[in-house]
């Protein structure tokens, strides 16, 4: 079940979750996040944008992060994640321009809302991943798999 405003401020006031510094924003269902610094996505253009707020997810909550509709509508499009119990740090973001024109977003400026939900029982197991304790933007930590048909032809390029 999602968290009401109500509800957010009961758990953040009993340190079940934790959001540093405070909360820019809290909405009817959730928290609004800001972005960690100036972004200038131009049309057709990628990046990877950080959330200057850290969050701390109890082994009963997970979060499910949505780009703000005002920036949806400039043509934003964000590839967004769950949050996942037990999680801590900042969240990293990708943003992609799928507008016609220049997109700023100024350091500070609410992009993305965090929408938290109660698990019916504790995850048995909660997060323990790559992106534990992230701090500002963090690229993909994904083991990349070189195929070795790609990697014969690197060597023959390389001879010839």
């Amino acid at each position: 079940m999602a968290l009401s405003d109500s509800e957010i401020i009961r758990a953040i006031k009993t340190g079940q979750i934790r959001i540093h510094p405070r909360i820019a924003k809290l909405n009817p269902a959730g928290v609004d996040l800001r972005i960690d610094r100036n972004v200038k996505l131009d049309p057709k253009q990628q990046m990877l944008a950080a959330t200057i707020e850290r969050i701390e997810l109890p082994e009963n909550c997970l979060g499910i992060l949505h780009i703000r509709s005002s920036l949806a509508r400039e043509g934003i499009i964000a590839s967004l994640a769950l949050v996942d119990p037990g999680f801590h740090g900042q969240l990293t973001v990708s943003l992609y321009n799928a507008g016609d024109r220049l997109v700023s977003l100024r350091r500070g400026e609410r992009f993305i809302q965090l929408s938290l939900l109660r698990l019916g029982s504790p995850a048995s197991q909660t997060y323990i991943g790559k992106y534990q304790n992230s701090r500002g933007v963090v690229k993909s930590r994904r083991k990349k798999i070189v195929s070795r048909r790609n990697m014969q032809n690197v060597i023959h390029s390389v001879r010839g």
